[in-house]
């Protein structure tokens, strides 16, 4: 399923529209859009999500589903879920600064995946102290805007174990690197 994200007003999600500060080096995009067209189903799915800093978190405020084809599963249209929207379209609405403001979905490397390898290799290396508190922060932000465990995703992302990957986002808390980013223990993710 590929997701289109874009601005409110349907022009191409770019750098330039991530206008919302977080940290020094991490922007998102106040609110998107985002459609994905499930070809099992027949169903196009589009919502609309804005940032709530005080939830530091996307919430989604429009959803709708309809169907692309004559021969669409109308029990799948009825229960459609967004989180799967929500999770791919994020790291398009998230830019780093390497220099240059670059997209995380740009950094992506693959299914599932927010960083690329290099960028978890060399933050797992002993004393990577803000290198790892960017990529924390990614990881973090990441899962955290669409309302999914970022410890469990800090640990799929960099391969450690739950403790360390627990103590990382301690210590980013407590460096200020998660500022405007929360995530409330046992809220699932937007459905």
């Amino acid at each position: 399923m590929v997701t289109k994200v874009t601005t409110l007003d349907g022009s191409k999600m770019t750098e330039a529209a991530m206008t919302e500060r977080i940290g020094d080096s991490l922007r998102i995009a106040p609110a998107f859009v985002a459609s994905a067209v499930n070809d099992a189903t027949g169903i196009e799915t589009a919502l609309e999500a804005h940032y709530r800093r005080d939830e530091g978190r996307y919430v989604v405020t429009t959803v709708v589903n309809k169907a692309v084809r004559g021969d669409f599963d109308p029990e799948a249209l009825r229960r459609t879920a967004v989180s799967p929207i929500l999770q791919t379209a994020v790291p398009w609405c998230m830019a780093i600064d390497l220099e240059q403001w670059v997209t995380v979905g740009d950094l992506t490397e693959g299914e599932g995946r927010v960083i690329p390898d290099f960028m978890a290799r060399e933050v797992i290396k002993r004393g990577a102290s803000d290198a790892r508190m960017e990529v924390i922060q990614i990881i973090y932000g990441a899962a955290a805007l669409a309302g999914l465990p970022p410890v469990k995703a800090v640990q799929h992302e960099l391969q450690v174990p739950h403790r360390t990957a627990s103590d990382w986002i301690m210590k980013a808390r407590k460096g200020g690197w998660l500022e405007g980013l929360n995530y409330a223990v046992g809220r699932q993710a937007e459905s």
